[in-house]
């Protein structure tokens, strides 16, 4: 056997050791900030440059440090001065939570830093404001006293200095605006830098705050609030009438029809004083290349001071899609301003927040979503949702994406349950088909994961598609994307029990948007699920009711044996009734999706049942 002397370091060897590497870290730091060219003032960002990538645009790496979980956007805000803010929430760039599996943890979420900017040589008599508009919650979700948004200064030690803090509260749909001055002389570096931080809840898409239209430079005044910038900021209404996104081969029935009467969006004025201006609107299809539509206002438009106007064109429908299987129409509002020459900002062309476009889709799917959530929302173990879709011509359903959001705990693999329904009288009627899927998360922000089914589901007219949480406990509820901004929410039918509810139709159940539910079109008719009723023999050969708390009965007095199946494939029961019984007790099975298999003769029938206790 043999041994080791371990010599422990002196004291004072550590110390310098520690100190080396403080020294060495500090040097690497300082490097990596030296290597970035420092900015030059005037800094300035209103996030209207974004390409449009719902969820994948990030901060302009021109202006801002990489590794931002900020979400640039123009869905998520209420009343923003300009197109696009950058959002603070729980949520990490890839759209999942800093923190999984602990639902209370609290810490600094979202950071949106600047690059270096140069200040040497400046001092406070220079007069350097850096400006901001703000909002907390907009349409997420509100920030509770204690979380909070803090804007720092980088001051010539390398230290950050908090300047300005609020915290959360009472939400509002207002934009204030700070100054915020550098009057400190350890902030007039080469180096300088600012940053926004959130702080809040870490597990999910919390305490949401908005910011807009930042600004920093010398010759400032306090009471100097306003810049000469007209601009549009409210995201541009649906190019269709009953969708977002709906299959080619259903528009083309009646194009006219599906074609929406006007496209809206809002124009504001952000200086104290009248302005005139005129704008263009036009829709090209992204797959071919080709404009379908180009329609010029010529009349000026005078918009007062400090107030917006809202503005409406008409669009026209879209036809000659020669053999195209899908289209991407891209249908853009365009500002024609001066903004161009307006010195306001020296060396910031302020037509770049001109212009704002959004998309429709005619593809293989339909949508009331416009592809962004702003929430995720959960219903209980009972609970049902399902939303009307209707046809212009038969088709077949072959599945569903569907967004699901990222909350509280990683439920990747709970099971769920999507069901296509008949429609009974304007409401969701027999089940024509039912799946249990596994809970899968999209790997962006606003991703869809698409869930197809092992067959084909047609449907002649009106149908719908819901889904129904198997789990009972609050932490493993699935939240599905939800866009507040969808005006299509009547489409949404809701069942705490026994009946189905339309929603907006009382003050009781008044959800204003849609859900990110989106059934796929198309294949092959053979062979399917059919919405017409079953002959009365195979309907008669099924359990009730379903779902159940355990008991379940059958009206059949043939049949001669039942399975049941768990979702892994384990055969928990088999049952031969006796003469005469007509119910069986699974109160004693777990909640969840079960497999029955009913025997008659040479006959069976597989039924799928949910247990809920």
């Amino acid at each position: 056997m043999t041994s080791t002397l371990f010599i422990w370091p002196r004291r004072a060897d550590i110390r310098r050791f520690l100190g080396s590497f403080v020294l060495g870290l500090a040097w690497l730091i300082g490097t990596a900030a030296e290597a970035q060219t420092p900015l030059n003032l005037p800094f300035f960002d209103d996030f209207s440059t974004a390409s449009g990538r719902l969820g994948l645009d990030q901060p302009d790496p021109s202006r801002w440090q990489p590794g931002s979980g900020v979400y640039i956007n123009n869905t998520l805000a209420v009343n923003q001065p300009t197109v696009n803010v950058a959002s603070f929430d729980g949520l990490r760039a890839n759209g999942l939570p800093y923190t999984q599996n602990n639902q209370f943890s609290q810490g600094y979420t979202d950071t949106l830093a600047s690059r270096p900017i140069n200040l040497a040589g400046l001092t406070a008599a220079d007069s350097v404001y850096l400006s901001f508009y703000w909002q907390i919650r907009g349409l997420g979700e509100a920030p509770d006293p204690g979380d909070s948004l803090t804007l720092q200064f980088l001051d010539r030690t390398g230290a950050w200095q908090t300047v300005w803090r609020v915290e959360g509260g009472a939400p509002n749909n207002n934009f204030p605006q700070v100054f915020i001055p550098l009057r400190n002389t350890n902030y007039f570096h080469a180096g300088f830098a600012f940053r926004f931080r959130s702080y809040g809840r870490e597990s999910g898409p919390f305490d949401t705050w908005n910011l807009d239209y930042i600004y920093l430079n010398k010759g400032r005044r306090l009471n100097d609030r306003f810049v000469k910038d007209v601009a549009v900021r409210q995201a541009l209404s649906p190019l269709l009438k009953r969708y977002t996104a709906m299959p080619l081969s259903q528009y083309l029935v009646n194009p006219a029809a599906e074609t929406a009467d006007s496209v809206t969006t809002e124009i504001v004025n952000l200086f104290n004083n009248f302005n005139f201006t005129t704008f263009r609107f036009t829709v090209r299809d992204e797959v071919s290349g080709r404009l379908v539509q180009d329609s010029p206002q010529n009349s000026s438009v005078l918009i007062q001071s400090l107030s917006s106007q809202r503005k409406s064109v008409q669009p026209a429908p879209v036809s000659g899609f020669g053999t195209g299987a899908r289209a991407v129409l891209r249908y853009k509002f365009d500002l024609l301003t001066t903004d161009d020459q307006n010195p306001s900002i020296p060396g910031v062309n302020l037509r770049q927040n001109d212009t704002v476009s959004a998309q429709a889709v005619l593809d293989d799917y339909y949508a009331y979503d416009d592809g962004t959530w702003e929430f995720g929302l959960q219903i209980g173990q009972r609970e049902r949702v399902a939303v009307r879709f209707v046809l212009n011509k038969p088709d077949v359903v072959a599945g569903v994406r569907a967004s699901i959001v990222p909350f509280r705990t990683n439920q990747s693999g709970q099971p769920f349950v999507i069901t296509v329904y008949s429609n009974t009288r304007g409401r969701p009627g027999n089940a024509i088909y039912q799946k249990s899927f596994a809970t899968q998360y999209p790997t962006t922000r606003n991703g869809f994961v698409t869930f197809l089914f092992d067959r084909g589901v047609s449907v002649t007219d009106t149908f719908y598609v819901g889904y129904q949480q198997v789990s009972a406990s609050d932490t493993t509820l699935l939240r599905l994307g939800f866009d507040k901004n969808s005006p299509f929410g009547r489409q949404i039918f809701y069942n705490g029990g026994s009946n189905w509810d339309q929603n907006q139709s009382s003050p009781a159940l008044n959800l204003q948007g849609a859900f990110m539910l989106r059934p796929i079109m198309g294949g092959q008719v053979s062979g399917v699920v059919t919405a017409t009723p079953e002959p009365e023999a195979l309907a008669s050969l099924q359990v009730y009711p379903n779902p159940t708390t355990g008991l379940i009965r059958w009206e059949n007095p043939r049949l001669s044996r039942l399975e049941v199946i768990a979702p892994s494939g384990r055969l928990v029961q088999t049952l031969e009734p006796s003469r005469g019984q007509q119910t069986l007790d699974l109160s004693y099975l777990p909640d969840g999706l079960y497999l029955l298999r009913l025997f008659e003769r040479e006959r069976a029938v597989v039924q799928k049942i949910i247990i809920q206790h």
